[in-house]
C-alpha cells in the first residue's frame, strides 16, 4: 500500500502499510479511526530510532508490528489497563498510558478483539480482528 518515514524523537523510522483487500466495518467511523490511530501511534511511540512499523490489512484483520523494546509476554495484559505503561512513569511527558486501553474498549464496542504478543526480536505485534 505504501511506506513513509516517521520522526521518532532522536531518530527516524520506516512505516510500511500493506493491504490485500479493503475492509468495511459497520460502526462509528470516528471511533474506528481513533482505534486505528491509537494502535499505530503506540507502535511509533514505543519503537527504536531507525526501527520500523508495519501495518497489514488482511480480510477482517489488521496487524501492526514494531521493532521496539522487548516486552515480556506476562506483562502484555498490563498494556491494556488504563494508566499502565511498561518501564515508564505514569506522569511522563510522552503519554498517559491510555492509548491501548481506549483502543481495546473501542474494539470491544465493535465486537472486535485487540490482542498483542511480543515480537521475536523485540517490539510488539497488535492484532485487531473484526467479526
Amino acid at each position: 500500500m505504501g511506506e513513509a518515514e516517521a520522526g521518532s524523537g532522536s531518530g527516524r523510522m520506516r512505516v510500511d502499510l500493506d493491504a490485500d483487500t479493503s475492509l468495511a466495518v459497520p460502526g462509528d467511523p470516528v471511533l474506528l479511526r481513533h482505534l486505528l490511530t491509537n494502535v499505530i501511534r503506540n507502535a511509533i511511540q514505543y519503537n527504536h530510532p531507525g526501527g520500523h512499523v508495519r501495518g497489514r490489512l488482511d480480510a477482517r484483520t489488521v496487524t501492526v508490528t514494531n521493532t521496539g523494546p522487548h516486552v515480556p509476554a506476562e506483562r502484555i495484559p498490563e498494556l491494556f489497563e488504563p494508566f499502565r505503561r511498561l518501564g515508564g512513569d505514569r506522569t511522563a511527558a510522552n503519554g498517559h498510558g491510555l492509548g491501548l486501553s481506549i483502543a481495546a474498549s473501542i474494539a470491544e464496542a465493535h465486537h472486535a478483539t485487540l490482542t498483542a504478543y511480543p515480537g521475536a526480536e523485540g517490539g510488539l505485534a497488535l492484532t485487531l480482528r473484526f467479526p
